[in-house]
């Protein structure tokens, strides 16, 4: 059955949780959940606690899919420290729960993604309170990228400074065609706070990432794609259903591997490549413990889809 909780687009009210609280079992080749470890009933209604007092964050559930909404439509999306705070609380809710497999984050505004940071809040801080603000989003940020799930930024509209940043903190990128994206903080006399000079310069290279710094001018879409920052470019009315099927195809792996996957991976940005090979060595050897690697080889030779267990 779907659970709801109340608060809606624009209301400032709790966030919502939708989904299916059925448990599930091991997930066919396609991803549909046959018989594959998905979010049990009791899983979402301890998302729901969470998402329900929150203002302007939609959770929704589609079998290993949780949904992020920002939903704040009045506000343009801005991140201030009340709303810093509510996502980093739903995001630790989420990386405890072993039944989400993938986390697609999107908007609820048909015309942007975010307009970045509260710049009215930001107005009135001394340099120790600009401090824990920028920490504030660096918790954020650090944690979309550390989440043990992928995550897949789905991004519409104008998406402004701190959205920028935040999404070159997720694991892929999908932009609608109207996307429109910029670092602008040089106009109004300050550097991207939230990882910007950092992740920005990992995702699209120094050169760019120093063009798109030093002038905060705005690229469209196609240029996102050219220069890496996206991975893929869809017509709007696409871009949900084109995140929540890539959403749903990843999610039909075994959780245990993309874990493994998604923390390797992230060790390229964090340590050398003699280091970060053997971690790679060690973590793929680790997973010859798991019941779904011997599945997966099991299927493979039978010529069958994998039933994996998420153990």
């Amino acid at each position: 059955m779907p659970t709801n909780a109340s608060g809606g687009p624009g209301t400032g009210g709790g966030g919502r949780v939708e989904g299916d609280a059925d448990a599930r079992g091991p997930r066919d080749q396609a991803g549909t959940d046959a018989c594959h470890g998905t979010t049990s009933a009791h899983k979402v209604e301890r998302l729901m606690d969470v998402a329900s007092g929150l203002r302007g964050l939609t959770l929704s559930m589609d079998g290993g899919v949780a949904t992020v909404t920002l939903d704040r439509p009045k506000e343009l999306n801005i991140f201030n420290e009340s709303a810093l705070k509510d996502l980093d609380r739903l995001l630790d809710a989420i990386s405890a729960e072993d039944g989400v497999d993938v986390v697609v984050l999107l908007s609820s505004h048909p015309k942007l993604f975010t307009a970045g940071a509260d710049i009215n809040e930001m107005l009135g801080k001394d340099v120790m309170g600009a401090k824990r603000f920028a920490e504030l989003g660096h918790r954020v940020a650090r944690k979309l990228e550390t989440l043990p799930q992928p995550v897949i930024a789905a991004v519409n509209g104008f998406v402004m400074g701190g959205g920028v940043e935040f999404i070159c903190a997720c694991d892929i990128r999908i932009a609608s065609e109207d996307a429109v994206f910029a670092q602008p903080e040089i106009d109004i006399g300050i550097i991207p706070g939230w990882g910007g000079t950092q992740r920005l310069t990992r995702v699209v290279g120094i050169g760019k990432a120093k063009e798109l710094i030093y002038t905060g001018k705005h690229i469209d879409a196609r240029e996102a794609l050219r220069i890496g920052l996206v991975n893929d470019v869809v017509p709007k009315e696409d871009l949900k259903r084109a995140a929540l099927a890539l959403g749903k195809q990843i999610a039909s792996k075994s959780h245990e591997t993309l874990v493994a996957a998604k923390r390797a991976i992230n060790m390229t940005s964090e340590t050398n490549l003699a280091t970060g090979l053997q971690y790679e060595v060690q973590t793929w050897a680790t997973l010859f413990e798991t019941m779904d690697q011997k599945e997966g080889m099991r299927a493979f030779v039978e010529k069958r889809p994998p039933r994996f267990m998420d153990r």
